[in-house]
């Protein structure tokens, strides 16, 4: 399947939707999922167009995993939790729901449960305190 140059992360890399962001490079970009799974759910996407990590340079992957290292790190820090989860899907069979690629990096505690991702959107404002937590700690 060809990219889709017109996928939500494309359009937010472009200025035409909103983002809270928490970091961004030449390369990359971390920013707030606006629909959490658990509370400082952050995804870190590439700016290359890729679908999947199958589709990304080896520069871009080099970056992307770079970045979400950096990140994953301050989610850890910032958000004082004692763990995180990364995940990275690739193609629709495995579950991803935006073709462009990017990590999600989870908080998790032990047994915190998980809701499915995609079923609630929280504003912005919401994001933001949590946004400036990682934000301290990069």
């Amino acid at each position: 399947m060809a990219y889709n140059p017109n996928n939500i992360f494309a359009r937010i890399l472009r200025g035409e939707l909103p983002k809270v962001a928490v970091y961004e490079d030449d390369l990359t970009l971390a920013l707030m999922d606006i629909m959490p799974s658990t509370e400082g759910h952050t995804l870190v996407i590439t700016k290359e167009p890729a679908e999947g990590i199958l589709d990304l340079s080896p520069d871009g992957a080099a970056a992307l995993i770079k970045t979400t290292q950096k990140v994953a790190k301050a989610v850890k820090s910032g958000l004082e939790c004692p763990g995180v989860m990364l995940v990275q899907l690739n193609g629709e069979a495995a579950g991803q729901s935006i073709p462009h690629i990017h990590f999600h990096i989870l908080p998790r505690a032990g047994g915190l449960d998980l809701k499915l991702h995609g079923r609630a959107m929280v504003d912005a404002k919401t994001l933001e305190p949590i946004a400036a937590k990682i934000r301290a700690a990069l």
